[in-house]
Formats: C-alpha cells, sequence, structure tokens
C-alpha cells in the first residue's frame, strides 16, 4: 500500500473516531440531562449512542471522563456565543445578537446546566468549567457595561455589577420557559428591550 493510500486510510479512520466520539457526547448529553449524575450508566450512554460499551470505553475510562468532556463542550457553546457578537455595531445591535446567543445556548444546554452545577461541588475540574459557563459571560458584561458608562452612552440603573447579573439571570430563567424548537426572536426582543432599560442606553429607533 503506497503512502498516499496510508494517509487516506488513517484520515478516513480519525474522521470515523471523531464521529463516535461525538455521537457518545452527544448521547451522554441526553442522558445526563435525563437522569442525572448519579443514575447515569456507561450502558446507558452506550444504548443512546447505538454502540456497545466497550466502544464507549475505546474514547473514555469512566463516567465521569465522558461527563467532563460534555461539561467542555457546554462550556465552548457558551464561548461561541461570546464569538457571534464579534460584527455587531453599537449597543443596541451588540445587546440583541448576545441576547440571542446566550439565550439559545442555556435553552439547548438547560438540563445539563444544572447537572454541571451539582457536579462543580464535588468535582474541582468541574468547578473550574462551571466557572467558566457562569463567570465568564458575567464578567464581559461588566466589562462593557463599565465601557459604555465611561464612553457616555449607558447611565446603568444600578452598578456594573448587579446589572449584569439581572441581566444573566433573566436570560437563565426565560430559557427555560422556552421549547425545544421555539423560534427567540420574540423573546430576544423582549429582554433586549429590558435589558437596554437598565443600561440606561436610549431607543434605536
Amino acid at each position: 500500500m503506497s503512502n498516499g493510500t496510508w494517509a487516506r486510510a488513517r484520515t478516513a479512520r480519525e474522521g470515523r473516531d471523531h464521529q463516535t466520539r461525538t455521537a457518545v457526547i452527544d448521547a451522554a448529553s441526553h442522558v445526563f440531562a435525563e437522569y442525572g449524575y448519579a443514575r447515569t450508566s456507561m450502558a446507558a450512554i452506550a444504548e443512546a449512542a447505538g454502540v456497545s460499551r466497550p466502544t464507549v470505553y475505546l474514547y473514555f475510562s469512566t463516567k465521569a471522563d465522558v461527563f467532563r468532556a460534555l461539561a467542555e463542550q457546554v462550556r465552548d457553546e457558551f464561548l461561541r456565543a461570546h464569538e457571534t457578537t464579534g460584527d455587531a455595531v453599537g449597543p443596541h445591535q451588540l445587546w440583541r445578537e448576545s441576547t440571542r446567543a446566550f439565550l439559545a445556548a442555556y435553552r439547548d444546554n438547560s438540563g445539563n446546566l444544572t447537572v454541571i452545577e451539582h457536579q462543580a461541588l464535588a468535582d474541582p475540574q468541574i468547578r473550574e468549567l462551571w466557572l467558566e459557563i457562569h463567570e465568564r459571560p458575567r464578567r464581559r458584561m461588566v466589562n462593557y457595561i463599565k465601557q459604555l458608562t465611561a464612553d457616555g452612552i449607558a447611565r446603568p440603573v444600578a452598578e456594573p455589577e448587579v446589572v449584569a447579573e439581572a441581566v444573566v439571570g433573566t436570560i437563565q430563567h426565560f430559557a427555560t420557559l422556552l421549547g425545544p424548537d421555539e423560534d427567540v426572536a420574540e423573546r430576544v426582543e423582549q429582554l433586549t428591550s429590558m435589558h437596554l432599560v437598565l443600561l440606561g442606553v436610549g431607543s434605536d429607533d
């Protein structure tokens, strides 16, 4: 077999490995969200993924390993939510895009966020991931509010830390009220209007 053929075979195998590992994590996401950490087993994850238990063990040594990979995936989704606002111009558009991104992220991960928060009490690695998920959006928001205030664009109704906590809290709450396939557009507009009042930013009409 030529070097080129070996390389193509290796690439194909790596692609299949990545797909299988991703399928296991995606299945684990549903199982952990439905049953919680304690009642989830490797057998249940394998069944949900449509693979054998030995296949799961090829990628993860323990249930804790699967859960850490899942928590990392959730963390990465929230980091991507930051990136979606990078091209927004002005506080109105940025706040609208930020609200849309985080509302969707909280909605899509609501079940696992509860499990991650609970496991963070016992697992230092999960706690670090939980702090990134929870604190990074809030810290970024605090800094942005401070910058808007310094630029004379915003007159927040309270300290930036308080406003940021209120914003994150309302997004989390309303995310739990959304159905899995519900259009978030109307809710985004409602929340954006509320948050701009808290910021003391005028209308963009």
